[in-house]
């Protein structure tokens, strides 16, 4: 399974890929992950691939995606022809305005939800881990719950872990 990640930087991209990274390995598979930003970290673009199989992984960068996440259009815009026909669109709704339809879209308004209920933009990025993790079951909530526990600072673990399960019951309805 090929995952990109992609919007600006200061979104919480790379973050989310090495969690979504580190939560596979969790779950005892194989994954390969790299990132890519501009210059200017926050505000320039940025993507995150994530590579999660069962067996070995040979290539360094996938070439098509079954996944594509943007969390924004100049993000959507550029890698948009990366995902595969019958993959599945994850995107912020309020952000990204996709001219394409593929076979799977899905979208919430993580940036808008993420600010209204923990009132901060940044829990956007892991609210779609949640929505994400929910409706493709591809690795186990549990693993993902571990993963930020590792990754996020402990001042902020116990928002981070609202934001997924609340990410999770969005998909759900």
């Amino acid at each position: 399974m090929n995952i990109r990640l992609s919007g600006f930087g200061g979104q919480g991209i790379i973050l989310s890929g090495v969690i979504l990274g580190w939560a596979a390995i969790l779950d005892g598979k194989n994954v390969l992950q790299t990132q890519s930003y501009g210059s200017s970290a926050r505000g320039g673009s940025c993507k995150c691939d994530v590579i999660v199989q069962d067996s070995y992984i040979y290539e360094l960068e996938p070439h098509v995606n079954d996944i594509l996440i943007a969390f924004s259009q100049p993000a959507f815009n550029k890698y948009k022809n990366s995902l595969k026909n019958d993959g599945s669109l994850f995107f912020d709704k309020d952000l990204v305005n996709p001219d394409v339809v593929f076979q799977n879209n899905f979208s919430v308004s993580a940036t808008d939800i993420a600010f209204k209920n923990f009132s901060r933009k940044i829990y956007a990025n892991i609210l779609m881990l949640g929505f994400l993790a929910d409706k493709t079951k591809l690795i186990s909530p549990e693993a993902i719950e571990e993963s930020i526990k590792y990754y996020v600072p402990s001042k902020s673990f116990d928002t981070n872990i609202k934001a997924f399960r609340l990410g999770r019951e969005l998909a759900k309805n």
